[in-house]
């Protein structure tokens, strides 16, 4: 059995230049490495973030001493014992950003002693009641134009995605590879050819209309079927009660009315985070009176379990974003999924807009079985290595 010998911690960059922290754990079969990324929209009730020196001191002199000799197949014993080591609610004490890649580290480490692909071993440690043979690949939602925190330009919804729904993996990466192409003439023919990109790889034209966006994807994908996912990330947007979009005051009500109209035109199926991550009434509403439309929570739910079991006794969500990083471990976060599951809930396992070159939500959403996955534009190589390391489970799925 394969036991932790040494976890180093050390700084790197990630897609945003900032800093962040990569773990190498040693075993005797190996070496296994993990990093975290970071988020620029964040919920107030996502697991906290140290600064990047504390982090690496947190994982060097107090997790890698606690765990030197455990074997790395104790996955859940091992993400248990860090969470009792930090003592907090909201990992404040270690930092989910030494917490999780040392949890994802062990994981990794897990499968290759088991001998089978991660997402395997994911699905295994889970327990989820699927065989094998019933794992699937999630449909990708592809980060097309960005605004909000995550762009420069006067958009006030942060993300839309475009999702196709091909019989492969592969073919809706090379449609949206087409879609984009098309989506980046057009914006050069409409505003020149020095187009500016968000932190996720989307294109951030100077535009301020959510309504021109939609045009703009309509006319990209030409005579291609395609659904929208749009994240509002409401938060960012909201103040003393009111919410500011497109230079207007508007309240609860008037902003669901923004909303409906909007999926009543265009093929909308999920909008993420419309309200405030506190307005429980906002999601309630929606729920409500948009019963053909998911709403996902995010900011609201956090991949937190507390959050997840209000929002479905409030009604207030049928969709949940999982970003392991919100919660801090490995274990949380397959909980977490596994809950949202249970509810009957839609499933989107999700990058960051500060991300790194560690693939393994790509595992994490195949071993889940989760419905959906966005990890930004087809293009930047930090989200394109998530979509790589799908292409390669879907070889493997359907040999």
């Amino acid at each position: 059995m394969a036991k932790i010998k040494n976890i180093e911690a050390r700084e790197i960059k990630d897609s945003r230049g900032d800093r962040t922290i990569e773990v190498e754990l040693k075993t005797g079969r190996g070496s296994f490495a993990a990093s975290c990324p970071s988020g620029k929209s964040m919920g107030k009730n996502e697991a906290a973030a140290l600064s990047v020196p504390r982090a690496i001191e947190n994982v060097n002199k107090i997790i890698a001493v606690k765990l030197k000799g455990w074997a790395v197949t104790e996955q859940k014993a091992i993400d248990d014992l860090m969470v009792k080591l930090d003592g907090t609610e909201n990992k404040s004490r270690l930092g989910a950003n030494a917490i999780l890649p040392v949890s994802t580290a062990v994981c990794r480490a897990g499968a290759e002693t088991k001998k089978i692909p991660l997402y395997r071993y994911i699905m295994e440690i889970g327990n989820w009641k699927m065989k094998n043979s019933n794992l699937r690949m999630p449909l990708p939602a592809f980060n097309f134009i960005e605004g909000g925190a995550h762009a420069d330009n006067d958009l006030d919804i942060q993300e839309f995605m475009i999702m196709t729904e091909k019989k492969s993996f592969k073919e809706n990466l090379i449609l949206a590879n087409k879609i984009f192409g098309n989506l980046k003439d057009i914006l050069a023919k409409n505003y020149g050819p020095d187009l500016k990109t968000g932190d996720e790889g989307g294109f951030a034209p100077p535009i301020s209309k959510t309504e021109q966006v939609f045009f703009l994807l309509k006319n990209a994908a030409g005579n291609e079927e395609i659904k929208i996912i749009i994240d509002a990330a409401a938060s960012q947007f909201f103040n003393n009660g009111k919410y500011f979009l497109e230079g207007k005051e508007l309240s609860r009500s008037e902003l669901l009315d923004f909303y409906r109209d909007l999926a009543q035109r265009f093929p909308i199926v999920a909008i993420e985070d419309p309200f405030s991550e506190e307005d429980w009434l906002g999601f309630q509403e929606m729920r409500k009176e948009m019963s053909n439309t998911i709403v996902i929570g995010d900011d609201l739910t956090t991949t937190n379990i507390k959050r997840i079991k209000e929002a479905q006794s409030k009604k207030a969500c049928n969709g949940i974003i999982i970003k392991p990083n919100q919660i801090g471990t490995v274990t949380e976060t397959i909980e977490a999924a596994k809950l949202a599951k249970s509810y009957g809930w839609k499933i989107i396992v999700s990058h960051r807009s500060g991300e790194t070159m560690d693939n393994f939500i790509a595992d994490l959403a195949v071993g889940v079985g989760t419905d959906f996955i966005k990890s930004g534009s087809p293009t930047q190589p930090e989200r394109m290595v998530k979509y790589k390391r799908l292409l390669e489970i879907e070889n493997e799925l359907i040999r």
